[in-house]
């Protein structure tokens, strides 16, 4: 009897440290993410939304992995960029003239080549800038940031409030960021790798 009590205590201990383990392996507020200052449900963001800037050199680095996080989360991740200061507001213009074109996120290969043309060393002429931008839009049959007519612009500039309108209502200080559901924010020092990034905005999409 003595045996078997003690074989007892020891699978309810065992259960109820794998009930801990279980528990504790949820996202947790504060640690990897927090809820946003302000619901922003209503303003037609993606489920996902990196917030991003082009001349951001650790966006780049984040953009090689946003297909893997797509992968793992089955969600077409959107973006909203930031209009920091003027080299951010520069680089939104050319970010939103390529979505309101392409009426979606700009794929992978088009976000490569505009980090890279934004990005490019302090060698770079502004001519040869531009001409980097103009071979990423024109070589899909989309007009150059640099002339895009007035109806286009003024769509640009309603995308532009948009984005000003996110980042401040957000509070969002640094880039890349992410928003889940227009509600909360994932902390992404709070994850030491894709797999666990991925877990929180898994959890964070069903609540």
């Amino acid at each position: 009897m003595k045996k078997l009590s003690s074989l007892i205590i020891t699978a309810l201990i065992s259960i109820t440290f794998l009930a801990g383990c279980s528990e504790s392996s949820h996202p947790e507020e504060g640690k990897q993410f927090v809820r946003l200052p302000a619901d922003l449900s209503n303003y037609g963001l993606a489920p996902v939304t990196e917030v991003f800037s082009l001349t951001c050199g650790h966006c780049r680095k984040m953009e090689q992995i946003i297909p893997e996080l797509e992968k793992a989360t089955n969600q077409r991740i959107g973006k909203v960029h930031v209009t920091f200061n003027e080299s951010a507001q520069i680089s939104a213009m050319i970010y939103y003239a390529a979505q309101i074109q392409l009426k979606a996120t700009p794929d992978h290969e088009m976000m490569d080549e505009l980090f890279a043309a934004v990005q490019m060393g302090e060698g770079a002429t502004q001519a040869e800038r531009k001409q980097a931008i103009d071979n990423a839009f024109e070589s899909r049959g989309l007009i150059s940031p640099y002339y895009l007519g007035e109806e286009m612009q003024q769509a640009l500039f309603k995308q532009l409030d948009l984005a000003q309108d996110v980042s401040v209502k957000a509070k969002i200080n640094s880039v890349p960021t992410f928003i889940v559901s227009g509600k909360y924010m994932i902390l992404t020092q709070g994850h030491s790798d894709v797999e666990s990034f991925a877990r929180t905005i898994n959890y964070l999409v069903e609540q």
